[in-house]
Order: structure tokens, then C-alpha cells, then sequence
């Protein structure tokens, strides 16, 4: 995910209806508060019946001095990923010096909540250390391409074994559908893409292996170019098990045909998933607008929950005083299912109420490994 980002995403419509709880005596028990057991109205337990995992990516600062942001992150969701702390400049600081502390406590949290982990991000344009990002230019392409298979090799390996799905490649492409402009590309050729993958599963063979973007679930350039490129990696034997749609949604863009795109790459015998999911608006929040975002999280879980390959569904953060949005987006906000004060908002009763209404849904079980 990005930390800066042009206009990603959007979604208009009105869906007030969903804006009440499954029913209006039952709101999910205490989804703000308590322990962490898995009540039969938490996002994870109502998706359960299809196989469907429910995740959010997690603030370990938060997750380690804010008992409330713990046991939600515990009891609402089946899957964690890392914000930052599995990300390279974070990870490797010092060249050749590593530091899993963070990481390793989140993953440690997940398997004491029976929770799934998405490896976040092994390959990036942004966010890389400071001694590399210096040295890069002056490297020779052999130089580098080592550089970063020993990054891939050993991070994979570090975790190996705990890792369900990797975002092995992020972000690799412009919104126009051509290669960005980065340190890889430049010194390594698209084929460090290729090579990144192989590195991957010669790390961890039994790891789902996805290539992550955000923009692409609009049908348009940008998408077909990823199409593009996964369904070449798959006809050259290269290990990819699927691709991560970010979902960063604005309400002053229309709702992009995400369940025809989630499919289409289905369709290459791809899992898809839901990676980083959010719906954001104009500050100070009005009746429409809260509207347009609930219409903008209903649909696009609806749209993995219609596509069988679609195995995981993840907001980017659950409560607004973490999100990241206001930060980037001036005068935006408001992008996340719970308020500043942990309390659930309507956008919350959304996904729950379209799990409950979702019991029908092709049944997927894609916790395992395996290609095509």
C-alpha cells in the first residue's frame, strides 16, 4: 500500500439500508470491546461458512498498547497484514543486519487468534532503505539483482512456513498499463518481476504467490496490463498463485465492475483477493456520502463473495484514528468500518449484513497451496 498515490478508486450510490445491523436487536456482540472470541456475528465467523477470510491490515504499535484495537483485530477478523513492518526499510535497515522483531510478534498474535497471515510487501518501489535507495544508482544490474534475491530468499525464509499469501510484487505499473519507472525496472529489465516470484517459492514452495496493484479494478489500461503480464508469468511456468486488488475506493468516483475483473483473472486459474480495502470521503461526512461508502464496502464483498477464486476480502486498517487516509487525501477521510472511537459504523453492519445474506455463496477453499 502506497503511502502517497494519485486518486485511486470510487463509488457512488445510495445503500441506506444496510446501513442497520442484521437485525435490529441483534448488533454484533460487543465488536468494539471484550475479548477475543469469535462470536457468531464477527465478520471472520459469518464468513466462515463459504471459506472466506476476512482480514485487515494491522498497526503493531496499536496492537501492542491498545487493549480495544487488539481484541478487535482478535474476534472480527480470520487474517492480519502488516502495515509496515515486514516492508524492506524496515526489515533490513542496516545492509546486511535484520530486524524480525515487529513482524515476527504480529505473525506470533496471529497464530494465538488461529488468524492467517498476508506477507506485505516483498518487492516495492517505495519504502526501501536508506543505504539502498543511496547506493542503487552506482550498483551494476548484477550487483542489484543479487541484492534483491537475497532480500526475497531471506525474508521468505525467515517466515517460511507461516506465511499464507506473499504480495511478492507490488505496484510494478502506471495507470496508463506501462512498467513504472523504478530502480528495478531500470537496472533489472521486467523480467525482475519473473524472477521475484521463483525466488519466492524456492523459499517457500507451499506460499501463495500474488502480485498486488490498486486501480486495477476498473477495466482499463492499467488492469489489462496486469492481465497481461500474470497470464505471460503463467504460460512461462512462473509460480504465481494470484493477484491482490487493492480496493481503495473514493465516493466522488462511480463504483468500478470489480466482480467481472475479479473473474476474468479467476479465469486464468488465478486466486484473486481483496487486499487493502477502504472507502474513503469529503470531511465532514453527510448522510449521502455515508451512504455512497456503504454502497462502495457492500459491493465489493459482494463481488469477491460471487467469484469462487476470490479467498480473502481485507480492509486497510478497521478504525478511522489509524487510517492512513487523512494523512495523504486533504479534507478526506472517514475511509474505515469502525470510528475514531472504536465504535462500529454503518460501514460495519455493511459487511456483516452481506456475510449474513451471503450464506449462499459459492463455497471456496483456497487455505492451501497449489497452482492452477
Amino acid at each position: 500500500m502506497a503511502l502517497h498515490r494519485p486518486l485511486l478508486a470510487g463509488v457512488l450510490g445510495l445503500c441506506a439500508v444496510l446501513a442497520t445491523p442484521v437485525s435490529a436487536t441483534a448488533a454484533p456482540a460487543s465488536p468494539h470491546a471484550g475479548g477475543s472470541s469469535h462470536h457468531a456475528d464477527s465478520l471472520r465467523s459469518l464468513a466462515a461458512p463459504i471459506g472466506l477470510r476476512i482480514g485487515t491490515a494491522v498497526n503493531t504499535d496499536q496492537l501492542a498498547s491498545n487493549a480495544t484495537y487488539r481484541n478487535i483485530t482478535a474476534s472480527q477478523f480470520s487474517t492480519v497484514t502488516p502495515e509496515n513492518v515486514m516492508k524492506w526499510e524496515v526489515v533490513e535497515p542496516t545492509r546486511g543486519t535484520y530486524d524480525w522483531a515487529a513482524a515476527d510478534r504480529l505473525v506470533a498474535f496471529a497464530q494465538a487468534n488461529h488468524q492467517l497471515v498476508r506477507g506485505h510487501t516483498l518487492v516495492w518501489h517505495s519504502q526501501l532503505p536508506s543505504w539502498l535507495t543511496a547506493a542503487a544508482p552506482q550498483m551494476s544490474p548484477d550487483e542489484l539483482r543479487a541484492i534483491l534475491r537475497q532480500h526475497v530468499i531471506d525474508q521468505v525464509t525467515h517466515f517460511k512456513g507461516q506465511i499464507w499469501q506473499w504480495d511478492v510484487v507490488n505496484e510494478a505499473f502506471n495507470d496508463d498499463g506501462t512498467l513504472r519507472d523504478s530502480i528495478w525496472l531500470q537496472k533489472l529489465g521486467p523480467g525482475y518481476i519473473a524472477d521475484a516470484f521463483r525466488w519466492a517459492h524456492q523459499a517457500d514452495p507451499k506460499a501463495k504467490l500474488f502480485y498486488n496493484d490498486y486501480n486495477i479494478e476498473y477495466t482499463g489500461p492499467k488492469s489489462n496490463a496486469v492481465y497481461a503480464l500474470v497470464k505471460s508469468l503463467k504460460a512461462q511456468g512462473v509460480p504465481i498463485d494470484g493477484v491482490g486488488f487493492q480496493t481503495h475506493l473514493d465516493t466522488q468516483y462511480p463504483l468500478p465492475d470489480l466482480q467481472s475483473n475479479l473473474q476474468r483473472f479467476a479465469d486464468l486459474r488465478l486466486d484473486v483477493a481483496e487486499t487493502e480495502v477502504d472507502v474513503r470521503t469529503t470531511l465532514p461526512v453527510t448522510a449521502t456520502e455515508q451512504s455512497a461508502q456503504v454502497a462502495g464496502y457492500t459491493q465489493t464483498l459482494q463481488a469477491c463473495m460471487a467469484v469462487k477464486r476470490c479467498i480473502s476480502y481485507t480492509v486497510w486498517g478497521f478504525d478511522d484514528g489509524n487510517s492512513w487516509v487523512p494523512g495523504v487525501f486533504a479534507g478526506e477521510g472517514a475511509a474505515t468500518v469502525y470510528d475514531e472511537k472504536f465504535q462500529p459504523k454503518a460501514q460495519y453492519y455493511a459487511l456483516q449484513q452481506a456475510l449474513e445474506l451471503g450464506k449462499g455463496a459459492p463455497h471456496r477453499t483456497g487455505i492451501g497451496a497449489g497452482r492452477g
